[in-house]
């Protein structure tokens, strides 16, 4: 079918302020020591691997691989995984060397590579779908949006992109907050910490957001508001955070990145079949502390039972129940389609700040230039490739976008 247009207490949060500070960290003088110290760096095999991530279910793989000893089993040496707060704190560590492999929001990862030009290289893919549309308990349609506030993780997201799209298909204009009024037709976005949406939906200062889980589960767990639509089901299958390693890691290690991929590959199958486990490992119960979050809530998003997929349906959270798709899901291959859709999407996405860099972008050399799936490939084929997935063993498909 062809397609059809028209993230503890401050997670995920990029606000206006440190999005200019990171833009002028990436573009500034303050850039070539970053990058210098990346490539002075000597790393040497048995230097443990750094991990970087944000307590939300994308990462999931990432403290799999570290939880279930799947990094020693490749023989690599690996720290206690390094929780960040926020999104401009992850790629400062990453762009300083800090760290050896993140999972970044796709549209973060293009905005490092081409707007600043930065060495950062996706490896595969994190997880897919993972996210919805979380609103107030009276609002029953997108259109009813109009004229209210709804809050985004981030202007480089894919919820962002998302959001956007089910607001123009609903012919509601998406603004930015830095207006002064919301006419009907209308509907504010501001960027807000995930950890602060709920209480911010609750408190009425928000009619909805949009955000990476356990956010919308922890929002349905507390009764504060409603899964309106799951991202997943207007873009089918989309990747959300990619895996990010260092493109100088890619060339001078290649063996050792091998067996980072090798791992993370490894996690994601587990993560399929182990879904009841996983949300006690990741939990806030688990010795690990991984994340802050509840059993019951990771259980909302990992293993939701046929009753609650069945009542999605009945309300419309789902309309696309004959795509099959999970709350979330855990596939490695970064299919070149994807980033060749996700640039022209963003380009006609609202975004604070210069976007300018987005039209001098050809997707189909961005698909060859920012993803390198070499690893990716090596690690399906040592485990029985895409079919171990349930998907057909061609590296190809086609993107459909559905609002």
């Amino acid at each position: 079918m062809p397609p059809v247009h028209s993230r503890p207490s401050r997670t995920s949060r990029l606000s206006r302020k440190e999005f200019l500070r990171l833009g002028a960290l990436l573009a500034g003088p303050l850039m070539l020591p970053a990058l210098a110290a990346c490539g002075r760096q000597e790393k040497t095999a048995d230097q443990p691997l750094r991990v970087g991530y944000l307590p939300i279910t994308d990462a999931a793989p990432l403290l799999i691989a570290h939880g279930k000893g799947l990094f020693e089993a490749e023989g690599l040496e690996v720290a206690a995984p390094v929780l960040f707060r926020g999104w401009s704190q992850i790629v400062e560590a990453f762009l300083a060397g800090q760290i050896d492999v993140a999972h970044l929001l796709s549209p973060v990862v293009l905005w490092t590579r081409y707007s600043s030009h930065t060495p950062a290289k996706v490896v595969a893919w994190n997880h897919l779908d993972g996210s919805g549309l979380t609103v107030a308990n009276p609002i029953r349609s997108v259109t009813d949006l109009g004229g209210k506030t709804v809050a985004i993780p981030h202007w480089y997201s894919i919820h962002n992109i998302v959001l956007q799209q089910l607001l123009r298909a609903n012919r509601l204009e998406p603004i930015s907050r830095a207006r002064e009024a919301v006419a009907p037709h209308q509907v504010s976005l501001v960027v807000m910490a995930p950890s602060d949406m709920v209480p911010a939906l609750a408190a009425g200062q928000i009619a909805g957001f949009i955000v990476a889980e356990p956010f919308c589960a922890l929002a349905e767990e507390t009764g504060v508001g409603r899964m309106l639509r799951f991202t997943g089901d207007v873009w089918r299958g989309h990747a959300c955070c990619q895996v990010v390693m260092h493109e100088a890691d890619l060339t001078g290690r290649p063996e050792w990145t091998q067996k980072v991929v090798n791992a993370i590959v490894k996690a994601q199958l587990w993560l399929r079949d182990n879904r009841a486990e996983a949300a006690q490992l990741l939990s806030a119960a688990d010795p690990h502390k991984y994340t802050p979050h509840s059993v019951a809530v990771l259980n909302r998003v990992l293993d939701p039972d046929a009753e609650a997929i069945a009542g999605y349906v009945a309300d419309g959270a789902i309309r696309h129940p004959e795509w099959n798709e999970k709350r979330i899901d855990f596939e490695p291959f970064p299919y070149a389609s994807y980033t060749e859709e996700l640039i022209p999407l963003l380009r006609n996405t609202l975004v604070e700040g210069d976007n300018s860099f987005l039209n001098a972008l050809d997707p189909t050399f961005v698909a060859g230039d920012l993803v390198d799936d070499s690893f990716v490939r090596k690690a399906l084929a040592g485990i029985g490739g895409l079919p171990a997935f349930g998907l057909p063993a061609s590296f190809s498909r086609t993107e459909v976008v559905q609002p």
